[in-house]
């Protein structure tokens, strides 16, 4: 006798063997959404171990709560938001991420005709990878999920007033680092012009 392994081609199929707890599914949806969901929880908690903990942890809670789906919108965004919960409680348990660190004034704009013309999405994935954890959590709820300062303030626990504070210190601190970006490669392109004479 054949074991036959059942084809999940629609999400709505996909969703309600989950909710059967049929662990062929779970299966699918792992490998389906893994290095997607992984790529959420590292933008927020930003070191790899850290980031597959809070993965299997969020695909834990996907699996035990897929009950609370109502299918009002896609599976794989309400997965996302999941994954998003699970980084924030990640976060939470090291309350290091709250605290602002000094940021020097910032004196000269970046050139972003440059930026436009030479960054890539992923230097700017890196760029913000490199953000401290609550100016990069503050800036990836509002840039990227697009909640507002109030919706980000009761997520996390802090006001909105720090929230504003935090996104308001992360793009400055992105623009520095954008601005640092420039000056290096101009000065490593200058110098290779020079080498070239």
């Amino acid at each position: 006798m054949a074991l036959t392994i059942p084809h999940y081609l629609t999400e709505s199929r996909l969703v309600a063997a989950l909710q059967q707890q049929e662990a062929r599914a779970q299966r699918v949806v792992y490998e389906r959404y893994g290095s997607r969901m992984l790529a959420v929880c590292m933008r927020y908690v930003g070191n790899h171990d850290d980031a597959e903990e809070v993965l299997i942890d969020g695909f834990m809670r996907v699996y035990n709560r897929i009950g609370q789906f109502r299918g009002d919108g896609s599976f794989e965004g309400w997965m996302r938001r999941v994954m998003v919960t699970e980084s924030l409680m990640y976060l939470r348990k090291n309350k290091a991420w709250r605290q602002e660190q000094p940021l020097d004034t910032i004196t000269v704009e970046p050139d972003y005709e440059w930026a436009d013309a030479n960054l890539q999405s992923e230097d700017l994935i890196r760029l913000v990878a490199q953000l401290p954890d609550g100016y990069r959590t503050v800036f990836n709820l509002y840039a990227i999920e697009g909640y507002n300062h109030a919706e980000i303030a009761e997520l996390t626990g802090i006001s909105e007033g720090t929230s504003k504070s935090q996104l308001s210190r992360a793009r400055a601190l992105l623009q520095q680092k954008v601005r640092n970006m420039e000056t290096g490669y101009k000065t490593a392109s200058h110098y290779g012009k020079a080498a070239n004479r």
